[in-house]
């Protein structure tokens, strides 16, 4: 029996580190969108770095934009694209799964 091509392709973007959680954050974010710096904030263990390349990463998949806000300074936000959309709201039944099945520590049930 063969792989489903088109499932082998999602779990190549969800299976790298941060994609998964950036979507979700983003799905959860007012309009679907944040700015970088309430993002490295939130997700207190990513570093600038990793968290630009994740979001250039996810923006040439056409998951994310990045949208420039002409304001006084400049303001950019990164917005989940329709694409995007679609698939944090696929990522909800496997949510709901972790939620029933997994066990986290003390210390993880209080970031959720």
């Amino acid at each position: 029996m063969e792989v489903c091509p088109y499932l082998e392709e999602t779990f190549k973007i969800l299976g790298r580190s941060w994609n998964g959680l950036l979507i979700n954050y983003l799905s959860r974010s007012e309009n679907y969108a944040a700015h970088f710096s309430d993002i490295k904030r939130d997700l207190k263990s990513i570093t600038p770095r990793a968290l630009s390349l994740k979001l250039t990463e996810l923006s040439e998949w056409g998951l994310v934009e990045k949208k420039v806000i002409s304001t006084t300074p400049l303001s950019i936000k990164y917005v989940l694209t329709a694409k995007g959309v679609a698939l944090s709201e696929a990522m909800h039944p496997i949510e709901a799964w972790a939620q029933e099945h997994l066990e986290l520590e003390d210390s993880n049930r209080s970031e959720a």
